[in-house]
């Protein structure tokens, strides 16, 4: 599982929490899931300090899970390549304004990319709160399927402003 390594930072400590700490419900809809796991380990973008945070390039974690969650089929594939300026996009996540349901903005778009060094984070505008962060930044692929364009990694919250970790940044 794909999610942003700020959400693995304990907020007191600054530190990074343990494995089997990490829950991962399936389908979460106010108090019911369709399935549940445990982490059993993660691994975070390389550089990704829990104190400090940044490079913000590196604000990603894949989790490793006691269970399959979900079917082969329900997989996203992470897109290769960035997709174009004004791409059309799709944020959802479980916000603080409703984190009973997950919430999504179905119609953002690419604005643009900074550089983060060497790195590039993609800037879009897709309305988000915060615990948007963590969730999936899709995209249409080649074959005009969903997929994971990049993670996000930061929203604005008062304007529906955002960045996200680039999938091609990540290494499964």
């Amino acid at each position: 599982m794909l999610t942003a390594a700020h959400c693995l930072v304990a907020p007191r400590s600054r530190a990074f929490v343990q494995p089997g700490t990490i829950h991962v419900l399936l389908g979460y809809d106010r108090g019911a899931a369709r399935g549940h796991a445990r982490a059993i380990a993660y691994r975070t973008g390389p550089g990704f300090d829990p104190a400090r945070g940044g490079p913000a390039s590196s604000d990603w974690a894949i989790l490793t899970l006691d269970a399959p969650l979900g079917t082969p089929d329900r997989i996203l594939p992470l897109l290769p390549a960035t997709p174009a300026p004004r791409a059309p996009l799709m944020l959802g996540g479980y916000q603080q304004d409703r984190p009973e349901v997950i919430l999504a903005d179905t119609a953002c778009r690419l604005i643009g990319r900074s550089s983060d060094g060497p790195r590039t984070m993609l800037i879009h505008d897709c309305a988000g709160t915060r615990g948007s962060s963590g969730a999936p930044l899709l995209s249409r692929g080649p074959d005009s399927a969903w997929a994971i364009a990049g993670i996000a990694s930061r929203v604005a919250g008062a304007a529906a402003l955002g960045a996200a970790v680039p999938a091609a940044a990540i290494r499964p």
